[in-house]
């Protein structure tokens, strides 16, 4: 008899339903989603993995997922994750899935606090450069000349820089792995994907901190057409975002 190999479809633990969790035409929140899935199926660990979301646009990302799921108030994704994984013996493996702004910016205390203690977690940061829930304001990774609502003229020096996370987070000696992918490409979208499987392998290794930051469209806060978002980031997002492994060690 002849053996039937799946090679297409949509993967085992992702139940989505385009009604009940609706996105922005463009958005590739969607596509973190199916990534995860298949990252969770891949290591075998649906049974004992548990996501955190905080407040935005991510915040609906871990529902269609067949695992265990928290949602928080804003910014506080990376303290519950803590609680969780000291609360039940660090036996689970916890991950969050954040926001720029929930993440680095009313999180960064949080994030920080957790990479300074060597947290079993990992933390998930979807980039798409503003506050993409609250109508598109500048967030800390909007970039230089960025128009948003707060910025109608574009961001200038006088109102900070775009803040490189995976990169200060490499420099704390919690973090055993810190990265940044896209999902522009399917390249990319494979590349990422061995970010975070790496990640979430670090965390069931008990090394240390992972972080994985990882570039999303916002067509309909950019003002853009989907195929112009993704042509944005390859041409404009990634030069000030480059892509890669910034610290991949094995003990911390």
């Amino acid at each position: 008899m002849t053996q039937k190999v799946l090679v297409s479809g949509n993967p085992r633990l992702w139940n989505r339903s385009v009604g009940r969790y609706p996105y922005c035409p463009g958005c590739q929140h969607p596509l973190m989603e199916r990534l995860l899935a298949e990252v969770i199926d891949e290591l075998g660990i649906e049974d004992h993995a548990i996501g955190v979301t905080g407040v935005g646009c991510h915040a609906r990302l871990c529902m269609p997922l067949d695992i265990d799921v928290v949602q928080v108030i804003h910014g506080r994704a990376a303290d519950a994750a803590t609680g969780i994984k000291h609360a039940l013996n660090g036996e689970p493996i916890v991950f969050t899935i954040q926001g720029d702004g929930d993440c680095a910016s009313i999180g960064s205390e949080g994030l920080l606090g957790a990479c300074h203690r060597c947290e079993r977690i990992s933390i998930f940061m979807l980039n798409n450069t503003n506050y993409g829930t609250t109508g598109g304001q500048m967030g800390p990774t909007t970039l230089i000349g960025q128009k948003t609502t707060s910025t109608p003229e574009g961001r200038t020096e006088s109102h900070g820089y775009p803040l490189h996370v995976p990169e200060l987070v490499a420099t704390m000696r919690g973090v055993c792995y810190a990265a940044r992918g896209a999902l522009t490409t399917p390249a990319q979208y494979q590349q990422t994907r061995k970010f975070i499987r790496k990640a979430l392998k670090r965390q069931m290794n008990d090394v240390g901190m992972t972080f994985v930051e990882v570039l999303v469209a916002c067509p309909a806060n950019w003002r853009m057409k989907p195929v112009d978002s993704l042509k944005w980031i390859q041409e404009e997002v990634i030069k000030e975002f480059p892509l890669g492994e910034f610290k991949d060690v094995d003990r911390t």
